[in-house]
């Protein structure tokens, strides 16, 4: 499984049944699949999705946003319960305009779910944890 470093944009391979046992980078060493969302932005975001094999679910959202704050601890623990199953990440609409655009998010918080860089699902609005889940394990397979 090939999976991009967030951090670095480094592409690693993991074996499969090492996908749940906190990976970290072969080159700067820091985690690629810890269960935490991670942050991304205008420059990150096609590298990571588009060189990860595992499904990106990606929420974009804004500070200001009082939904998107209320979804923040669901989307993390969402993250926690698929850990080694879907890389989370996080994408501030106000700082990466193109990637906002690119998606056309319309309203925030959006999940973008992708698979090797295209979108194979998306929803709109505030949601749990355990409905973030259903969401992501019914459109990822």
């Amino acid at each position: 499984m090939h999976i991009a470093c967030p951090h670095c944009l480094a592409v690693n391979r993991v074996p499969d049944e090492r996908l749940h046992d906190d990976p970290t980078c072969g080159r700067c060493g820091k985690p690629v699949l810890d269960g935490q969302p991670v942050e991304l932005n205008d420059q990150t975001l096609a590298t990571v999705a588009g060189k990860t094999e595992l499904p990106v679910v990606v929420d974009f959202w804004a500070p200001w946003c009082g939904p998107c704050r209320q979804m923040a601890p669901q989307f993390q623990a969402a993250a926690a319960q698929l850990k080694g199953h879907a890389v989370f990440a996080k994408v501030n609409s106000d700082d990466s305009p193109a990637a906002s655009s690119q998606f056309a998010i319309r309203s925030i918080p959006t999940m973008v779910l992708l698979r090797g860089g295209r979108e194979i699902a998306r929803q709109s609005g505030a949601m749990g944890a355990a409905q973030i889940v259903q969401w992501v394990k019914s459109h990822a397979g």
